[in-house]
């Protein structure tokens, strides 16, 4: 499955983004879709994951009630809502799906191109 990720851009502090990814195929129940970032000289981390069957979300605990993850199954789609952002959240924004929650880069099998945040402060 190929992602297409996008939404990045440059805002100010407080302010707030909605990345969008789009699978070339349908996401299946089984799927996990996940949400990680990358800051410059840093590795990739964790932000946010949904079971595409069930729903259920999990967040990194620096997000944890500033982003939000959720799913459009009609369209392929996953969604990153953030808001109230840092100059911290600035990084490179990955979307990446799996078959299986993980935390971890490498627990996923496919991963969007990337799209850039960078927040002012």
């Amino acid at each position: 499955v190929q992602l297409q990720a996008s939404g990045g851009g440059l805002v100010q502090a407080g302010g707030s983004l909605r990345l969008s990814c789009v699978a070339s195929r349908r996401i299946y129940s089984s799927n996990v879709m996940g949400w990680f970032r990358q800051a410059p000289g840093k590795g990739r981390e964790f932000v946010a994951a949904i079971r595409w069957g069930s729903g259920i979300r999990y967040y990194e605990d620096s997000v944890r009630g500033r982003f939000t993850i959720s799913k459009d199954g009609a369209k392929n789609t996953v969604y990153l809502q953030m808001n109230s952002l840092k100059p911290d959240d600035a990084a490179v924004y990955y979307c990446a799906a799996g078959t299986q929650y993980s935390t971890t880069p490498n627990g996923y099998d496919y991963w969007g191109q990337g799209t850039l945040v960078t927040v002012s402060s």
